[in-house]
């Protein structure tokens, strides 16, 4: 019998050893790979608006974060944004209804280091609209200022590609035209539609309009050489820019077998730039009509 609880009693201390240091390594690892995260969405976030070593980001330029959330109270919802305030620091959580109407606004208590963390994000919401208002998170748009003034925005999408899920990171400029794309997960198919991560396809969309934006289609032709050229960057960078600007208004040519693959990115693109100018349309004039101060 001493013998039995003997073993019981090493098996059960064993566990707890296994188990906390699982548990230190799942959590080591976790933080590891969320900085890894950042510093990848941050790469891209740079590279899509032009910066690199060559040139470099300017003091002037502010990076600005704003999270939208679907808030439900007794089965009816509303839209929230959590917003930086203005020349006084802190956050704001402005309340919009389904209608595009100011519903409410409250001052949230969340430092800056916390705020990309979505559980004490949520939770300081939480805290400030109370426990009878219940939040889902949906999405986080960048704002780009420089000097004060509004630059771009940077966009997370989503959208069913020919095989699983297309997640892409979309730069746009204040009148919602495209300045660039960068495909962040795919699952399509090699040599087919994986080709949607060549700069060939990526930067047919680049310098496009929000009013072509609106209403693009995919042509089954080949590219021209010249615009493949310029798409590539195989010409001095000023002729290629010239020849970008001269396609500009010209739908997306097709990859060689994947045009399915090219439909779903152009209707993604096409949709997350709709969506999202319709819903910062009616932000805007929420702020304006309320006199809410933000630094963007």
């Amino acid at each position: 019998m001493k013998m039995m609880l003997t073993i019981i009693f090493r098996l059960t201390v064993s566990c707890l050893i296994a188990g906390t240091i699982m548990g230190m390594t799942f959590i080591l690892t976790n933080e590891a790979k969320k900085a890894n995260e950042f510093a990848r969405e941050e790469k891209v976030v740079y590279s899509l608006l032009g910066f690199s070593k060559e040139n470099p980001i300017p003091e002037s330029m502010g990076i600005h974060e704003v999270f939208r959330y679907v808030i439900t109270e007794d089965e009816t919802q509303s839209i929230g944004y959590l917003v930086p305030a203005g020349s006084h620091g802190g956050f704001s959580f402005v309340r919009i209804s389904l209608d595009g109407s100011f519903v409410d606004q409250t001052a949230v208590e969340l430092s800056e280091d916390k705020i990309r963390e979505q559980g004490d994000r949520d939770a300081s919401i939480q805290t400030a609209i109370g426990a009878a208002k219940s939040l889902r998170f949906i999405d986080q748009t960048i704002v780009v200022t420089d000097h004060g003034q509004r630059s771009a925005y940077l966009l997370h999408g989503k959208f069913p590609g020919f095989k699983t899920n297309i997640a892409i990171m979309l730069a746009l400029d204040p009148s919602f035209s495209v300045i660039g794309l960068e495909v962040m997960e795919h699952e399509e198919d090699p040599g087919l539609g994986a080709e949607i991560e060549q700069d060939y396809f990526k930067n047919q969309f680049k310098h496009k309009p929000f009013d072509k934006i609106k209403q693009i289609e995919v042509v089954k032709k080949p590219l021209p050489d010249e615009y493949l050229e310029a798409l590539e960057g195989r010409i001095d960078e000023a002729a290629a820019l010239d020849i970008l600007m001269q396609y500009k208004d010209q739908d997306i040519y097709a990859l060689t077998g994947a045009t399915v693959s090219t439909e779903k990115v152009s209707s993604g693109v096409k949709g997350m730039t709709k969506k999202f100018a319709y819903r910062m349309d009616i932000l805007d004039n929420v702020l304006a009509e309320q006199h809410i101060g933000v630094p963007f």
